[in-house]
């Protein structure tokens, strides 16, 4: 039986691909440009893209099942022409892709963001309504036209389940992802100070747990929440403190004063031609709700997140692992 992996080189794709291989599958992937984190592995490789109609329907030719997890991911600096060709447009092509070429089942990773988070008074569950067709950020509104896309499929008959995880860390790391890369400048003492707020942080290789029991367990057309746990900024910086022993920032500044020194802060980054760390986007999830509720999921697919240190101390062990940590002090288990 042939699965079908879309966004194979991100950051789950790479856990997930692995996990499917520990299992016995086989595993085809639609690759657009990057391979760094498919390198070695027993796969078939199908180079196309989810804006191509034409590609995803070959790469899904022979597939019984089609892990969707290909998308912009966009932190402020995407147009919505650019979101909505991916997001939105990419996934109505896997959607079609799935229904032409006889599918049995799509598991469409979404994300929070596509979910509104107030009144912040109250957890979010499979029950919060999805963001507005016209609302901000972009990003959110993307994701949350993806579903609506996958749920007028499965009107049509597509025997799909949709996927909502939290902010991502984990192995695997190949890119890095933004909080990958907040995490080596802490290891390596280069962050010179932290933001308050924090936000609900899950383990890549429990989202993928997740979404494999959501692949035989989940009933067609339901949705499941993926959380792990809410951290602080400043307690992920003591506990990367802990583990490495590089000094954690001392100074953590306030979100709104960090909003108001975006353009300077950002101006920076573009000078030494990297991406920002902190975005108005960025900054918001930092206030965003802390209480993601992912019982549903414990209920019907067994789901357990880890603990968040565990996460921690895994990732940045395998950041040093691969070569992306250079100037480590120490690794401490306890």
């Amino acid at each position: 039986m042939m699965v079908l992996v879309t966004g194979a080189s991100g950051h789950v794709g790479a856990n997930l691909v692995r996990a499917l291989l520990t299992q016995g599958r086989r595993v085809r992937v639609l690759v657009h440009e990057n391979t760094r984190a498919l390198e070695g592995l027993d796969i078939e490789i199908v180079h196309g893209d989810v804006c191509d109609l034409s590609s995803i329907c070959r790469a899904c030719a022979g597939v019984s099942v089609v892990y969707h997890l290909a998308a912009c991911i966009s932190l402020g600096s995407a147009g919505w022409p650019l979101l909505e060709r991916v997001n939105v447009q990419g996934t109505g092509n896997v959607v079609e892709a799935c229904l032409s070429g006889g599918v049995a089942r799509l598991i469409h990773f979404s994300s929070i963001h596509a979910m509104i988070q107030t009144p912040l008074s109250l957890p979010v569950d499979e029950n919060r309504p999805l963001v507005g067709s016209a609302s901000p950020p972009l990003y959110d509104r993307s994701k949350a036209e993806g579903e609506r896309v996958v749920l007028k499929g499965v009107k049509r008959g597509l025997n799909a389940v949709i996927i909502n995880p939290t902010a991502i860390v984990g192995p695997c790391d190949f890119q890095p992802s933004h909080f990958g890369r907040v995490l080596l400048m802490l290891a390596e003492g280069k962050l010179p100070a932290l933001v308050s707020g924090g936000f609900d942080w899950v383990d890549a290789r429990d989202v993928v747990a997740g979404a494999i029991s959501a692949e035989t367990q989940a009933v067609p057309g339901s949705k499941y929440l993926l959380s792990g746990h809410w951290v602080s900024v400043r307690d992920v910086a003591l506990m990367t403190q802990k583990i490495t022993g590089t000094p954690a920032p001392g100074f953590v500044c306030p979100n709104w004063l960090a909003r108001a020194g975006l353009p300077v802060i950002n101006r920076c980054y573009y000078r030494d031609g990297q991406p920002p760390l902190y975005t108005g986007f960025s900054l918001r999830t930092l206030q965003s709700n802390r209480n993601i509720d992912c019982g549903k999921a414990q209920r019907d697919l067994g789901y357990r997140p880890r603990p968040f240190a565990e996460t921690l101390r895994d990732t940045l062990q395998w950041f040093e692992a691969n070569g992306y940590l250079h100037s480590l002090k120490r690794f401490s288990d306890k």
